[in-house]
């Protein structure tokens, strides 16, 4: 792939991820955390780093799980303040 494509994706990956913090509704906050997480192993994959790639699983396993907790609870969506 051209080298300005994959630097694209990181780019934006960036984007995705940084935008996430904005959010004060913490399940959609995790759901454009989850988005950027898939981007950033794209391009880990995409560059050869096993760093990228397993720093982002964890980033994914662990905005997947919180999220489906709670959704699981039934609790009201949390804000972060």
């Amino acid at each position: 792939m051209h080298s300005i494509l994959i630097e694209a994706v990181g780019w934006i990956a960036t984007a995705v991820f940084t935008m996430s913090f904005l959010f004060t509704d913490v399940v959609r906050m995790r759901a454009v955390q989850i988005c950027g997480a898939l981007l950033w192993m794209g391009y880990g994959l995409l560059i050869g780093s096993v760093p990228v790639v397993v720093a982002n699983v964890l980033v994914f396993v662990v905005a997947c799980w919180t999220t489906a907790n709670y959704v699981a609870a039934g609790s009201p969506k949390p804000k972060v303040s």
